[in-house]
């Protein structure tokens, strides 16, 4: 049980940020993104081929303090792009990202990119939501083979970080279809400790930390929110604007 106390704590602000996205009105916007991200999960899935180096719960919480340190290497890449400094990337300055990345985007697609990590329709790309960003460029819209482009957007660290949180979502994608569903959460949270079954309660909370829209189902864009929240990114923000 000791291994699900590190998630409590962050019950109040994934329900807050739920709270925001469901009250942003029609969650069209996010379904062209959400159908490509599906369709690459599978791919990724299938490739994989059941080689995932996560094999419980425990051992990707034991991962956090790494993804914690590589993801906020990601703050410069952030600050650069962030011309105005006013703690927000807005259209304009995604557009010279995406040009300086190399990467020649159509009106729509850039839209689409936009929509899905302004997560709280504020009209302004923040941190949490640059980094949710960046993977989903990794993922959908950079070539395997464009280590150029990869490095421009961080750390050397950056791809392994982002693989690895790839590798979180598949070990909970039990049935590889490319989202997840509250028996996948129930099946992960289970197999750390086969002879002790989680709690019904523990597995729901956990589940609706994540189903930001209360769909039943748990989209990768979702999973990356919901992940970044729980290695504490979030909260270090915070705590370094209050300084």
């Amino acid at each position: 049980m000791g291994t699900y106390r590190h998630f409590l704590s962050l019950k109040a602000l994934s329900n807050k940020v739920r709270d925001t996205v469901c009250s942003c009105g029609s969650q069209n916007k996010y379904k062209r993104m959400d159908a490509k991200l599906e369709k690459k999960m599978v791919e990724v899935k299938k490739s994989a081929r059941g080689n995932v180096s996560f094999k419980s719960i425990d051992s990707i919480i034991l991962r956090f303090p790494q993804f914690r340190k590589g993801l906020k290497n990601i703050k410069s890449v952030f600050q650069h792009y962030d011309e105005d400094s006013n703690g927000t990337i807005d259209r304009e300055e995604l557009k010279k990202c995406l040009e300086e990345f190399q990467l020649h985007l159509k009106e729509e697609e850039i839209e689409d990119l936009f929509h899905s990590c302004d997560i709280d329709g504020s009209e302004g790309i923040q941190f949490n939501e640059f980094i949710v960003l960046l993977c989903l460029i990794y993922l959908l819209m950079v070539p395997s083979s464009s280590s150029e482009t990869i490095s421009k957007m961080g750390s050397p660290e950056l791809k392994a970080t982002f693989d690895a949180i790839v590798e979180v979502f598949l070990f909970l994608d039990k049935n590889g279809d490319g989202k997840l569903k509250k028996k996948d959460m129930i099946k992960a949270l289970n197999e750390s400790s086969p002879w002790e079954k989680s709690p019904a309660h523990i597995t729901r909370s956990r589940f609706n930390e994540m189903d930001w829209d209360r769909n039943g189902t748990v989209t990768f864009r979702e999973f990356l929110f919901a992940l970044i929240s729980w290695v504490g990114i979030e909260a270090d923000e915070e705590t370094n604007d209050m300084e």
